[in-house]
């Protein structure tokens, strides 16, 4: 038996998927590479949903959002792994690469930054890289959530995307969530480019 069939399908399967990218466990909770459960935890917050059902080996929720049906999921694979736990969901709900929209940390950005793509390659990323290598696609929208560079180039890159942020930072990665809630509930308009222009910094 597939792992896909362990699951059925609920009346009215999701059109969407929601995913943000991080890693389980308490010691990475604060952390600047988990920017992508941070925003899930305040976008289910903001509509009363609980995103708690292990499935997919991810925590999930399936919610409808302004009318939209929609799977809300944190992959719990690690985050070089998030194409393993993105692509079941995909495969078992046949939801195209067009309608996976990505949430996640970006260190080319400054620090409470927001920058919306429609594509486009993984960056160095490696939980992108992963989404791209199992969805076989690029084609996803994503929102990146900018963390800040090192703060110098001889900084190990695992140690500052691992790091947590400041009490100042923590308030602009709070309001750069913020916005991107409201980004992603028009990106599921299917209007990326409106999202785009008016929340792009």
């Amino acid at each position: 038996m597939s792992f896909f069939r362990k699951f059925k399908s609920p009346s009215g399967a999701p059109e969407y998927i929601i995913a943000g990218l991080g890693n389980p466990g308490a010691k990475y909770e604060t952390s600047r590479h988990n920017s992508g459960f941070m925003f899930i935890d305040l976008f289910a917050d903001r509509h009363s949903i609980k995103v708690n059902k292990l499935k997919f080996r991810a925590l999930t929720a399936v919610a409808e959002i302004n009318g939209v049906k929609c799977l809300v999921m944190k992959p719990q694979t690690f985050m070089n792994n998030s194409g393993e736990s993105i692509s079941e969901a995909a495969s078992f709900y046949k939801i195209p690469p067009e309608k996976i929209i990505v949430i996640f940390d970006d260190i080319s950005i400054p620090c409470g930054a927001l920058r919306i793509r429609r594509k486009g390659t993984d960056g160095g990323h490696n939980g992108i890289k992963s989404i791209i290598y199992h969805l076989n696609s690029d084609c996803f929208p994503r929102v990146k959530l900018g963390i800040g560079a090192k703060p110098r180039p001889d900084y190990d890159l695992a140690d500052w995307v691992l790091s947590s942020f400041s009490k100042d930072e923590m308030k602009m990665m709070r309001d750069a969530a913020d916005k991107a809630v409201g980004a992603v509930e028009i990106m599921l308009t299917g209007d990326i480019d409106c999202a785009m222009n008016k929340f792009n910094s």
